[in-house]
Protein backbone atom coordinates (compact mmCIF):
# COMPACT_ATOMS: atom_id res chain seq x y z
CA UNK A 1 0.00 0.00 0.00
CA UNK A 2 1.54 3.31 -1.15
CA UNK A 3 2.47 5.61 2.17
CA UNK A 4 2.14 8.64 -0.36
CA UNK A 5 -1.41 9.80 0.95
CA UNK A 6 -0.47 9.55 5.11
CA UNK A 7 2.22 12.08 3.72
CA UNK A 8 -0.39 14.61 2.40
CA UNK A 9 -2.55 14.31 5.07
CA UNK A 10 0.66 14.74 7.85
CA UNK A 11 1.79 17.76 5.84
CA UNK A 12 -2.51 19.20 5.83
CA UNK A 13 -2.52 18.48 9.47
CA UNK A 14 0.34 20.69 10.13
CA UNK A 15 -0.64 23.41 7.92
CA UNK A 16 -4.46 23.24 9.21
CA UNK A 17 -2.52 23.74 12.76
CA UNK A 18 -0.22 26.07 12.11
CA UNK A 19 -3.14 28.84 10.77
CA UNK A 20 -4.83 28.32 13.88
CA UNK A 21 -1.82 29.18 16.16
CA UNK A 22 -1.18 32.31 14.21
CA UNK A 23 -4.75 33.27 15.31
CA UNK A 24 -3.44 33.78 18.97
CA UNK A 25 -3.73 37.16 18.95
CA UNK A 26 -1.80 38.21 21.92
CA UNK A 27 1.20 35.93 20.82
CA UNK A 28 3.62 37.85 18.96
CA UNK A 29 4.81 36.63 15.54
CA UNK A 30 8.62 36.02 16.16
CA UNK A 31 7.98 34.20 19.23
CA UNK A 32 8.76 30.31 18.55
CA UNK A 33 5.47 28.59 19.60
CA UNK A 34 7.08 26.50 22.80
CA UNK A 35 6.54 29.92 24.02
CA UNK A 36 2.96 29.77 24.49
CA UNK A 37 3.39 26.24 27.45
CA UNK A 38 6.63 25.77 29.04
CA UNK A 39 5.39 22.03 29.11
CA UNK A 40 1.89 19.65 29.09
CA UNK A 41 1.31 17.52 32.18
CA UNK A 42 -1.36 14.58 31.82
CA UNK A 43 -3.41 13.15 34.18
CA UNK A 44 -6.33 10.82 33.92
CA UNK A 45 -7.28 7.30 32.02
CA UNK A 46 -6.48 5.37 28.92
CA UNK A 47 -7.68 7.44 26.47
CA UNK A 48 -4.29 9.67 28.12
CA UNK A 49 -1.94 7.09 29.55
CA UNK A 50 1.01 6.53 27.43
CA UNK A 51 2.58 3.57 29.35
CA UNK A 52 2.52 3.94 33.49
CA UNK A 53 0.89 0.96 33.91
CA UNK A 54 3.46 -1.16 32.04
CA UNK A 55 5.21 -0.67 35.23
CA UNK A 56 2.31 -1.44 37.58
CA UNK A 57 0.53 -4.54 38.76
CA UNK A 58 -2.63 -5.32 36.50
CA UNK A 59 -4.14 -6.70 33.86
CA UNK A 60 -4.94 -3.54 32.01
CA UNK A 61 -1.94 -3.31 29.69
CA UNK A 62 -1.14 -1.74 26.25
CA UNK A 63 2.41 -2.84 25.99
CA UNK A 64 1.82 -5.50 23.00
CA UNK A 65 1.06 -5.62 19.73
CA UNK A 66 -1.11 -4.97 17.71
CA UNK A 67 -0.65 -1.64 19.95
CA UNK A 68 1.61 0.57 18.84
CA UNK A 69 0.96 -0.39 15.26
CA UNK A 70 1.32 2.50 13.88
CA UNK A 71 3.74 4.37 16.29
CA UNK A 72 7.52 5.55 15.60
CA UNK A 73 9.34 2.92 15.49
CA UNK A 74 6.03 0.50 15.13
CA UNK A 75 6.79 -0.30 19.19
CA UNK A 76 3.75 -0.90 21.28
CA UNK A 77 4.43 1.81 24.76
CA UNK A 78 1.34 1.29 26.46
CA UNK A 79 -1.10 3.70 24.60
CA UNK A 80 -4.52 2.31 23.83
CA UNK A 81 -4.53 2.78 20.33
CA UNK A 82 -2.83 2.10 16.65
CA UNK A 83 -0.48 5.27 17.13
CA UNK A 84 -0.47 8.34 19.21
CA UNK A 85 -2.83 10.13 21.22
CA UNK A 86 -3.91 13.46 22.21
CA UNK A 87 -1.10 14.39 24.79
CA UNK A 88 1.15 13.53 22.16
CA UNK A 89 -0.50 15.33 19.73
CA UNK A 90 -0.40 18.16 22.18
CA UNK A 91 3.49 18.65 22.86
CA UNK A 92 4.20 18.32 19.06
CA UNK A 93 2.12 21.04 17.88
CA UNK A 94 3.67 23.18 20.92
CA UNK A 95 7.03 22.64 19.86
CA UNK A 96 7.98 20.61 22.80
CA UNK A 97 9.11 17.02 21.88
CA UNK A 98 7.57 14.76 19.84
CA UNK A 99 5.62 12.33 22.05
CA UNK A 100 5.28 12.59 26.28
CA UNK A 101 6.50 9.95 28.77
CA UNK A 102 5.11 7.94 31.46
CA UNK A 103 5.66 9.34 34.68
CA UNK A 104 6.75 5.98 36.21
CA UNK A 105 8.85 5.02 33.22
CA UNK A 106 12.59 4.82 34.64
CA UNK A 107 15.46 6.66 33.70
CA UNK A 108 13.73 9.91 32.15
CA UNK A 109 15.79 12.28 31.32
CA UNK A 110 16.38 16.38 32.75
CA UNK A 111 14.68 17.57 29.40
CA UNK A 112 11.63 15.03 29.65
CA UNK A 113 11.31 16.14 33.30
CA UNK A 114 11.34 19.75 32.27
CA UNK A 115 9.45 19.64 29.60
CA UNK A 116 6.22 17.59 31.12
CA UNK A 117 5.31 14.23 31.35
CA UNK A 118 2.21 11.68 31.48
CA UNK A 119 0.48 10.91 34.99
CA UNK A 120 -2.56 9.00 33.40
CA UNK A 121 -3.42 5.63 34.21
CA UNK A 122 -5.79 3.40 31.91
CA UNK A 123 -8.90 2.07 33.88
CA UNK A 124 -8.80 4.86 36.51
CA UNK A 125 -11.69 7.63 37.34
CA UNK A 126 -12.27 10.22 39.71
CA UNK A 127 -14.20 7.69 41.55
CA UNK A 128 -11.65 5.58 43.89
CA UNK A 129 -13.85 2.74 43.52
CA UNK A 130 -12.89 2.67 40.22
CA UNK A 131 -9.37 2.55 40.18
CA UNK A 132 -9.48 -0.59 43.00
CA UNK A 133 -11.93 -2.81 40.39
CA UNK A 134 -9.71 -1.93 37.84
CA UNK A 135 -6.20 -2.35 39.82
CA UNK A 136 -4.67 0.56 38.56
CA UNK A 137 -3.45 4.40 39.43
CA UNK A 138 -6.46 5.99 41.15
CA UNK A 139 -6.45 10.02 40.70
CA UNK A 140 -5.36 10.70 44.22
CA UNK A 141 -2.01 8.21 43.42
CA UNK A 142 -1.56 10.45 40.36
CA UNK A 143 -1.73 13.76 42.11
CA UNK A 144 0.85 12.38 44.83
CA UNK A 145 2.72 11.12 41.84
CA UNK A 146 2.64 14.97 40.64
CA UNK A 147 4.17 16.25 43.83
CA UNK A 148 7.00 13.87 43.55
CA UNK A 149 7.59 14.85 40.20
CA UNK A 150 7.66 18.48 41.24
CA UNK A 151 10.38 17.59 43.86
CA UNK A 152 12.14 16.44 40.86
CA UNK A 153 11.98 19.46 38.79
CA UNK A 154 13.34 21.43 41.48
CA UNK A 155 16.44 19.01 41.82
CA UNK A 156 16.26 19.50 38.00
CA UNK A 157 15.92 23.05 37.29
CA UNK A 158 15.79 25.17 40.93
CA UNK A 159 13.20 26.14 43.05
CA UNK A 160 12.25 29.20 41.15
CA UNK A 161 12.11 28.07 37.70
CA UNK A 162 10.46 24.71 38.74
CA UNK A 163 7.10 26.75 39.94
CA UNK A 164 7.20 29.13 36.51
CA UNK A 165 7.58 25.76 34.46
CA UNK A 166 4.43 23.96 36.67
CA UNK A 167 2.37 27.66 36.46
CA UNK A 168 3.21 27.83 32.74
CA UNK A 169 2.35 24.39 31.68
CA UNK A 170 -0.75 23.24 29.65
CA UNK A 171 -2.48 20.69 32.27
CA UNK A 172 -4.60 18.02 30.57
CA UNK A 173 -7.08 16.69 32.52
CA UNK A 174 -9.03 13.40 30.65
CA UNK A 175 -11.33 11.21 32.95
CA UNK A 176 -14.96 10.07 34.21
CA UNK A 177 -15.37 7.25 31.04
CA UNK A 178 -14.49 4.52 33.35
CA UNK A 179 -15.91 5.92 36.43
CA UNK A 180 -19.48 5.23 34.40
CA UNK A 181 -18.73 2.50 32.57
CA UNK A 182 -17.37 0.27 34.86
CA UNK A 183 -18.51 1.62 38.43
CA UNK A 184 -22.03 2.33 37.44
CA UNK A 185 -23.47 0.06 34.23
CA UNK A 186 -21.46 -2.33 34.07
CA UNK A 187 -20.53 -3.61 37.48
CA UNK A 188 -23.12 -1.22 38.76
CA UNK A 189 -20.88 -1.09 42.04
CA UNK A 190 -22.38 2.17 42.84
CA UNK A 191 -25.97 1.72 41.68
CA UNK A 192 -26.78 1.34 45.25
CA UNK A 193 -25.35 3.96 46.49
CA UNK A 194 -26.70 6.68 43.61
CA UNK A 195 -29.09 7.40 41.38
CA UNK A 196 -27.60 8.23 38.24
CA UNK A 197 -27.87 12.65 38.86
CA UNK A 198 -26.44 12.18 42.05
CA UNK A 199 -23.20 9.99 41.14
CA UNK A 200 -22.74 12.50 37.91
CA UNK A 201 -22.76 15.16 41.34
CA UNK A 202 -20.70 12.74 43.08
CA UNK A 203 -17.75 12.10 40.05
CA UNK A 204 -18.23 16.18 39.46
CA UNK A 205 -17.20 17.18 43.00
CA UNK A 206 -14.21 14.29 43.07
CA UNK A 207 -13.38 16.61 39.80
CA UNK A 208 -13.46 19.82 41.55
CA UNK A 209 -11.50 18.76 44.83
CA UNK A 210 -8.80 17.49 41.68
CA UNK A 211 -8.34 20.74 39.79
CA UNK A 212 -8.32 22.71 43.46
CA UNK A 213 -5.44 20.52 44.75
CA UNK A 214 -4.11 20.91 41.08
CA UNK A 215 -4.39 24.96 41.47
CA UNK A 216 -2.27 24.61 45.11
CA UNK A 217 0.36 22.66 43.86
CA UNK A 218 0.80 25.58 41.27
CA UNK A 219 -0.82 24.65 38.54
CA UNK A 220 -2.72 27.74 36.07
CA UNK A 221 -4.16 26.33 33.05
CA UNK A 222 -5.97 23.26 32.46
CA UNK A 223 -7.78 21.44 30.26
CA UNK A 224 -10.92 19.36 31.41
CA UNK A 225 -12.36 16.80 29.15
CA UNK A 226 -15.91 16.33 29.33
CA UNK A 227 -17.41 12.40 28.95
CA UNK A 228 -17.46 10.89 25.03
CA UNK A 229 -20.96 9.70 23.61
CA UNK A 230 -20.51 6.17 25.93
CA UNK A 231 -23.43 4.57 24.42
CA UNK A 232 -21.22 4.43 21.10
CA UNK A 233 -18.73 2.85 22.50
CA UNK A 234 -18.30 -0.97 20.61
CA UNK A 235 -18.14 -2.69 24.11
CA UNK A 236 -21.18 -0.51 25.72
CA UNK A 237 -23.36 -1.36 22.69
CA UNK A 238 -22.34 -5.73 23.20
CA UNK A 239 -22.68 -5.32 26.58
CA UNK A 240 -26.60 -4.80 25.43
CA UNK A 241 -26.58 -6.85 22.66
CA UNK A 242 -27.50 -4.07 20.10
CA UNK A 243 -25.16 -2.50 17.26
CA UNK A 244 -26.81 0.62 17.90
CA UNK A 245 -25.43 3.29 20.31
CA UNK A 246 -27.02 3.52 23.31
CA UNK A 247 -29.16 6.53 23.91
CA UNK A 248 -29.54 6.65 27.76
CA UNK A 249 -25.96 6.52 28.38
CA UNK A 250 -25.51 9.00 25.97
CA UNK A 251 -28.22 11.00 27.11
CA UNK A 252 -26.32 10.60 30.51
CA UNK A 253 -23.21 11.83 29.08
CA UNK A 254 -24.35 14.82 27.86
CA UNK A 255 -25.84 15.88 31.31
CA UNK A 256 -23.12 15.38 32.60
CA UNK A 257 -21.09 17.49 30.31
CA UNK A 258 -23.72 20.31 30.43
CA UNK A 259 -22.83 20.29 34.29
CA UNK A 260 -19.14 20.30 34.21
CA UNK A 261 -19.44 23.45 31.34
CA UNK A 262 -21.51 25.28 34.08
CA UNK A 263 -19.16 23.84 37.07
CA UNK A 264 -15.45 24.87 35.44
CA UNK A 265 -16.18 28.78 35.18
CA UNK A 266 -17.44 28.74 38.57
CA UNK A 267 -14.19 26.83 39.41
CA UNK A 268 -12.24 29.38 37.74
CA UNK A 269 -13.50 32.12 39.49
CA UNK A 270 -12.87 31.18 42.66
CA UNK A 271 -9.02 30.49 41.55
CA UNK A 272 -7.10 33.93 40.84
CA UNK A 273 -5.11 33.57 37.98
CA UNK A 274 -6.51 30.07 37.03
CA UNK A 275 -7.57 29.43 33.23
CA UNK A 276 -10.08 26.54 33.23
CA UNK A 277 -11.14 24.75 29.52
CA UNK A 278 -13.68 22.75 28.82
CA UNK A 279 -12.64 19.83 26.43
CA UNK A 280 -15.51 19.21 24.20
CA UNK A 281 -15.17 15.38 22.65
CA UNK A 282 -18.41 14.33 22.71
CA UNK A 283 -19.38 16.76 20.31
CA UNK A 284 -16.74 15.90 17.31
CA UNK A 285 -16.94 12.03 18.03
CA UNK A 286 -20.84 11.98 17.17
CA UNK A 287 -19.78 13.83 14.11
CA UNK A 288 -17.45 11.48 12.91
CA UNK A 289 -20.31 9.12 14.06
CA UNK A 290 -22.71 10.91 11.91
CA UNK A 291 -20.55 11.75 9.00
CA UNK A 292 -17.37 9.14 9.06
CA UNK A 293 -16.87 9.69 5.05
CA UNK A 294 -15.94 13.50 6.25
CA UNK A 295 -13.28 11.96 7.91
CA UNK A 296 -12.00 9.17 6.07
CA UNK A 297 -13.83 6.44 7.81
CA UNK A 298 -15.41 3.54 6.80
CA UNK A 299 -16.23 1.97 10.12
CA UNK A 300 -17.55 3.76 13.33
CA UNK A 301 -19.55 0.79 15.09
CA UNK A 302 -16.69 -1.86 15.85
CA UNK A 303 -13.13 -1.22 16.52
CA UNK A 304 -10.09 -2.43 14.81
CA UNK A 305 -9.12 -5.39 16.89
CA UNK A 306 -10.58 -8.88 16.53
CA UNK A 307 -14.07 -9.00 15.90
CA UNK A 308 -14.19 -5.69 17.50
CA UNK A 309 -17.01 -5.66 19.92
CA UNK A 310 -14.75 -7.44 22.86
CA UNK A 311 -11.20 -6.90 22.33
CA UNK A 312 -9.41 -4.51 24.56
CA UNK A 313 -6.08 -4.97 26.51
CA UNK A 314 -5.25 -7.85 27.48
CA UNK A 315 -7.62 -9.24 24.78
CA UNK A 316 -6.35 -7.64 21.72
CA UNK A 317 -3.29 -9.62 21.46
CA UNK A 318 -0.84 -10.31 18.37
CA UNK A 319 -2.71 -13.13 17.51
CA UNK A 320 -6.30 -11.10 17.36
CA UNK A 321 -7.24 -10.83 13.94
CA UNK A 322 -7.07 -6.68 13.05
CA UNK A 323 -8.53 -5.17 10.25
CA UNK A 324 -6.27 -4.12 7.21
CA UNK A 325 -6.34 -0.42 7.46
CA UNK A 326 -6.67 0.82 11.21
CA UNK A 327 -7.39 4.68 9.79
CA UNK A 328 -10.27 3.66 8.12
CA UNK A 329 -11.58 2.71 11.72
CA UNK A 330 -13.09 4.94 14.53
CA UNK A 331 -12.03 2.99 16.85
CA UNK A 332 -8.98 0.85 17.64
CA UNK A 333 -10.24 -1.77 19.65
CA UNK A 334 -13.58 -2.23 21.59
CA UNK A 335 -13.21 1.00 23.66
CA UNK A 336 -10.36 3.39 22.14
CA UNK A 337 -10.36 5.67 19.23
CA UNK A 338 -7.44 5.03 16.71
CA UNK A 339 -4.92 7.65 15.97
CA UNK A 340 -6.85 8.89 12.88
CA UNK A 341 -9.61 9.95 15.19
CA UNK A 342 -7.53 11.11 18.18
CA UNK A 343 -6.22 13.51 15.35
CA UNK A 344 -9.51 14.82 14.47
CA UNK A 345 -10.43 15.13 17.96
CA UNK A 346 -7.15 17.14 18.41
CA UNK A 347 -8.19 19.85 15.33
CA UNK A 348 -11.15 20.59 17.38
CA UNK A 349 -9.77 20.44 20.69
CA UNK A 350 -7.64 23.41 18.93
CA UNK A 351 -9.91 25.57 18.27
CA UNK A 352 -11.69 25.13 21.38
CA UNK A 353 -8.52 27.03 22.97
CA UNK A 354 -8.44 29.48 20.55
CA UNK A 355 -11.97 30.30 20.67
CA UNK A 356 -11.36 30.47 24.39
CA UNK A 357 -8.56 32.57 24.48
CA UNK A 358 -10.01 35.14 22.31
CA UNK A 359 -13.08 35.39 23.96
CA UNK A 360 -11.65 35.10 27.93
CA UNK A 361 -9.07 38.46 26.70
CA UNK A 362 -6.90 36.00 28.23
CA UNK A 363 -3.11 35.84 27.21
CA UNK A 364 0.14 33.74 27.70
Amino acid sequence: MSKKPPKVSSMAFTLFIFVLLLKLSNVDSTHNLTNLFKAVLVFGDSTADSGNNNYISTTFKANHRPYGLDFPGRIPTGRFSNGKLVPDFWVTLLGIKQTIPPYLKPNLSNYQIRTGVNFASAGSGYDGVTARVSGVIPMTKQLNYFKEYIKRLKKVVGVKEAKSIVKGALVSISAGTNDFTISYYDLRTRRDDFAIGGYQDFVLKKLQNFTKELYKLGCRTMMVSGLPPMGCLPIQMASRFTRTCLKEQNFDARIYNQKLMKMLPQIQSSLAGSRIMYADIYTPLMEMIHNPQNYGFTQTKIGCCGIGFLEAGPICTPFTPLCTNPSNHLFFDSIHPSEAAYRHVTKTLLKQIVRYLNNSGHSF
